[in-house]
This record gives structure tokens, C-alpha cells and sequence, in this order.
């Protein structure tokens, strides 16, 4: 299937403008209202008492700001933050030095950590529980262990899938968050806000509007703002009212809630190929020319969560939302 403006992915567009829109401070920083309450007691503690905070792991669905939490929490606690991922570290010998290069306090961002090489989690283990590495030098019978200690540091860790994550890693966290879905309203105060930095002009309406397509994912409406935005330089006055938003989002397929064409289409193929299911993955994926990872991973999960779909131990089946979603008769 073609490319998806409303992934939840990043994407190269949003590597150019995403630094600008982050918020650095945590009253900068819409939504989340129960982690930010408690990142700011564990911070102040950590701060009145001249300590690392202890280490925090966030996770849920990507696009929802687990890496600008992150950024939060270096800025906050006045250290400096070193950022990598779980698959660019391919070495034990490289997650330490990474760790020898740290200073008191810093904060140590792994993104995708649940991609974490075995052998490298190892290394983890004890620079979170003791603060110091083990290295062994030399071969054979000449070999010893060298013990390095290492400053107080806070690892912050960031998963979409957080099953994954083994179990003695995710033990070590102290503070775990679940990052939730946007409500609509976090999603116009955050919209209203970025279209202040990118000097946009946008209305309440607009807005809504733009939140209401936005799947409950910051990420999608900060890309669709940049989307309408073109359409209303181009097309209107340059202001991005309801008229705008629907005009524009109308073109680029997304509808009220927030589908596109490949999740209407996955829809309307259970619903007039397979008289509305029940039809297993393997096959819904053969009659869409679809990878059926990609369908489970990708499309699936945002069409379960809004009731659009079920899973069933015979396969998927379309509900009675799906076919007053379409306008098409319930049988």
C-alpha cells in the first residue's frame, strides 16, 4: 500500500521541524497530567537531595512524546542528556564506553530499548543497580575482570513494545510510565501552540478540526498542520479555518476520524469480500496485497482501539460502527 501522511512513525519531514516544536520545560508540556504530576515529585526530591533520579522508563504507541519527555527531564534536573537507540549499539564494549563517557548526573536516553542485543543488556545490569561495569581483559588463562566505577547517572528508557523488554531490565526501572492517547482539547492547545512557532495563523474551529483527525498522536497533528498549512497559503488567505482544515484533509483522504484510504479500504474488503468477516489475517492480507505484519503492526491496532474491527479466534470481523462508518447497511 502507498505511503501514509497520518503514520505515527517519524518521518524525514518531521526530523527538520520536530526539534523547534518540543517543549523543553515540563510547563511547557500539554497532556500526560498524571506522569508530568509525578515526574515533578520524583525530580524535586532527587534535586533537594543532590541525587540522580532514579531510572525511568516510558512506553506506549509511537508519535506521543516519550523522547521530548526525556529532553524534559535533562532540562529540568540541569544535566546533560546523551541520546542512542537499542539497535545502533551492536557491542557490550560500546554501551561501555558510552556509560565511561557519562558525568554525575547526566541522563542516558535509549530509544526502541526492547531492541537491546542480549549480550549488551548484560552490561546494563549492573551500571543500573551498582553504578559500575565489569570488563574482562586479556584470553585464556591470563584473563581477569576489572570493575569501573561509574558516576550516578539516570537512564531513561523509551519502548513501543514494552511485552518485549526481558524481565530483569524492565525490574531495574524505578519510575514506569504508559504514555496515553491525546483528548482533543490537548490536541488544540498543542496545535494553537505550534502554529504560534511556525507563524501560522489558525482559528479555534481550525483547530478542532485538525485535532479531531490527528488519531490522539501529537506527532500526526503537528504534520497535518504543516500539510493544511501549505493548502491555506496557496489556496485561501493564508489563515487555517474549519473550512480550510476539511477542504485540505478532504484531499489528502483522511476523514473525520482520523482513517485513510488503506484503513477504509482494509474495512471495505471484510465487509463486501467476506460478508463482514469473520476472515483470517493471512487471507485478508492476500486480498489486499498486503504484508500481514504490516496489517497486524500497522493498521490493526488504531482500528481496534476505536471499535472499527474485532479479533475473534476464527478472524476478523468487521462491527456495526465499521458499516455506519461507511454508510453501508448492518446485516
Amino acid at each position: 500500500m502507498e505511503r501514509r501522511i497520518i503514520t505515527t512513525e517519524i518521518m524525514e519531514e518531521d526530523r527538520a521541524v520536530e526539534p523547534n516544536l518540543r517543549p523543553q520545560m515540563l510547563e511547557d508540556y500539554i497532556g500526560q497530567e498524571k506522569i508530568k504530576a509525578n515526574l515533578k515529585v520524583y525530580m524535586d526530591a532527587a534535586k533537594a537531595r543532590g541525587e540522580a533520579l532514579d531510572h525511568v522508563l516510558f512506553y506506549g504507541p509511537p508519535g506521543l512524546g516519550k523522547t521530548t519527555l526525556s529532553g524534559i527531564i535533562a532540562n529540568e534536573m540541569g544535566v546533560h542528556m546523551k541520546v542512542t537507540s537499542g539497535p545502533a549499539i551492536e557491542k557490550p564494549g560500546e554501551m561501555a564506553a558510552i556509560l565511561n563517557n557519562l558525568q554525575e548526573g547526566d541522563v542516558l536516553f535509549v530509544d526502541e530499548i526492547h531492541r537491546l542485543n542480549r549480550q549488551v543488556e548484560e552490561v546494563l545490569y549492573p551500571a543500573m543497580e551498582d553504578y559500575a561495569i565489569d570488563i574482562m581483559i586479556g584470553k585464556g588463562a591470563s584473563a581477569r575482570s576489572i570493575r569501573l566505577e561509574l558516576p550516578k547517572f539516570t537512564l531513561v528508557g523509551a519502548t513501543t513494545r514494552a511485552g518485549m523488554l526481558t524481565a530483569p531490565l524492565r525490574d531495574r526501572f524505578g519510575v514506569v510510565n504508559r504514555m496515553e492517547f491525546y483528548t482533543v482539547e490537548e490536541l488544540k492547545t498543542i496545535l494553537l501552540r505550534s502554529a504560534k512557532v511556525l507563524e501560522v495563523g489558525i482559528d479555534k474551529k481550525g483547530a478542532d478540526a485538525l485535532a479531531r483527525r490527528s488519531r490522539g498522536t501529537p506527532r500526526l497533528a503537528n504534520r497535518l498542520l504543516k500539510r493544511v498549512r501549505d493548502f491555506a497559503q496557496v489556496k485561501y488567505n493564508g489563515v487555517i479555518t474549519k473550512e480550510v482544515s476539511d477542504f485540505a484533509l478532504d484531499i489528502l483522504d483522511v476523514d473525520k476520524v482520523g482513517l485513510d484510504h488503506n484503513d477504509r479500504s482494509i474495512l471495505l474488503t471484510i465487509i463486501e469480500k467476506f460478508d463482514g468477516g469473520p476472515v483470517g489475517l493471512d487471507t485478508l492480507a492476500a486480498a489486499l496485497g498486503e504484508d500481514a505484519g504490516t496489517l497486524e503492526d500497522v493498521y490493526e491496532p488504531y482500528l481496534l482501539m476505536n471499535g472499527f474491527l474485532n479479533r475473534t479466534p476464527r478472524g476478523r470481523v468487521a462491527t456495526r460502527h465499521a458499516y455506519q462508518h461507511l454508510d453501508l447497511p448492518f446485516i
